[in-house]
């Protein structure tokens, strides 16, 4: 598959995985990226370097795609007023304003915002940056849990008009709660001895008719998936 002379027949296919966008982004390494040294990783999967991919974005683009998170996080963060992206000394930074009693006493840096603010400017960024293959883990992470339940709408929205798949492992009950997830969209992972196995949850009739019973797909699916002696946990303490 990786070796050019060998994949020739079939090259597009590599480079369309090549392509893959994987973004766990790590608020400590956005904030602090002089403390990790050390050679960066292929592709910058944890966000070391994700104000340098902001800055290395046209600034017509950078600006429209930034509106849109700032749109974004006025709803989602409390007092949020301003977002700005700003070079200082040859380095690049998120500056945003906050409603402050005090005048001019309402700005932080990247290195002062919340983690969950840090993610949801990481997801939103990589929604709109490209339309190659995009995987998100557990985007749910240090979010609100109406922010969550609102992610798959908004993936839905701005992937829409590119038509970009997005592959997404969650956990997450706020997530799945959201009735326009098809169930040919869910698929469940469940580890055995040989293997995991992998299943649509369409293909599972006791989930299909918990949907038409009005059951959301969380309630429908997650108790499946829980670790069978998951109730013994609690006598770990004893």
């Amino acid at each position: 598959m990786e070796q050019i002379n060998a994949n020739k027949d079939f090259r597009e296919i590599a480079r369309y995985l090549e392509s893959t966008v994987y973004l766990h982004l790590l608020p400590q390494l956005l904030k602090h990226p002089q403390s990790f040294t050390g050679p960066d990783l292929p592709g910058d999967p944890f966000g070391k370097g994700f104000l340098d991919r902001i800055s290395k974005v046209n600034e017509k683009t950078r600006n429209a795609w930034l509106k849109r998170i700032e749109g974004a996080l006025k709803i989602a963060v409390p007092q949020f007023k301003k977002f700005d992206y700003k070079e200082e000394n040859g380095r690049p930074h998120l500056e945003a304003v906050y409603d402050h009693w005090r005048p001019g006493a309402g700005k932080q840096k990247e290195d002062q915002f919340s983690d969950g603010t840090l993610r949801l400017i990481g997801l939103l960024w990589s929604l709109q940056d490209g339309d190659s293959l995009l995987l998100l883990e557990e985007p749910e992470l240090s979010l609100n849990g109406a922010i969550i339940s609102k992610i798959p709408a908004l993936i839905y929205k701005l992937q829409k008009p590119k038509k970009r798949q997005v592959l997404i492992t969650t956990h997450s009950l706020d997530l799945l709660s959201d009735k326009g997830i098809s169930l040919d969209e869910i698929l469940l992972l469940t580890p055995s001895v040989e293997g995991t196995t992998v299943i649509t949850a369409s293909s599972i009739p006791e989930i299909q008719a918990m949907l038409l019973g009005g059951m959301s797909p969380a309630a429908a699916i997650l108790p499946r998936i829980k670790p069978k002696n998951i109730n013994q946990l609690t006598l770990f303490s004893q």
